[in-house]
């Protein structure tokens, strides 16, 4: 599943990329640039633009939209998480937060000038994001990260155990 997320839900977007959706986003786009990038990307639009729902009502129904309700972005994860069902487990820190570019794994050797010298020292595993280079491991930031996930989504969908179990229906 692939999210375009309007100018105003910048959180959001960055929440569902450490989740690990694909969403787009860029701060600076128009009504239009929003519209033309979910259909021509095969993008469902995440929005609290009503005007812009009823405007563009006609081309976003081709991939769909979610009009969401609150302004907070902690309920707007949780409206897009049950709204689509969306796994929020198993794909968790496999996209850049920051640019939304894959994250792949590393050797440590790799990155042994790249990070901190204590980093480099306790950490065997390193993942480098295809767009941006960044690098990332799985320090006190991720268990936190993890954490507060855990927390906020606690109700939402519980985890499968089950792979055969699994609905299908609401892809």
């Amino acid at each position: 599943m692939r999210f375009v997320a309007d100018v105003m839900l910048g959180k959001l977007a960055r929440w569902l990329r450490i989740l690990g959706y694909d969403v787009a986003y860029d701060p600076n786009a128009d009504d239009e640039q929003l519209v033309q990038q979910a259909v021509n990307e095969k993008r469902i639009l995440l929005t609290k633009d009503r005007h812009l729902v009823e405007r563009w009502r006609k081309k976003l129904r081709l991939n769909g939209y979610l009009l969401l309700s609150s302004d907070d972005w902690r309920e707007q994860l949780k409206q897009t998480v049950t709204h689509f069902g969306l796994d929020i487990h198993d794909r968790r820190l496999t996209r850049c937060p920051n640019c939304n570019g894959v994250l792949e794994e590393v050797p440590k050797e790799a990155v042994r000038y790249r990070v901190p010298f204590f980093v480099f020292t306790q950490h065997e595993h390193f993942a480098q994001c295809s767009q941006c280079g960044k690098i990332y491991w799985a320090g006190s930031h991720y268990e936190r990260m993890n954490a507060a996930l855990d927390e906020l989504l606690k109700d939402e969908l519980p985890r499968n155990e089950n792979a055969n179990d699994v609905d299908n229906s609401r892809v």
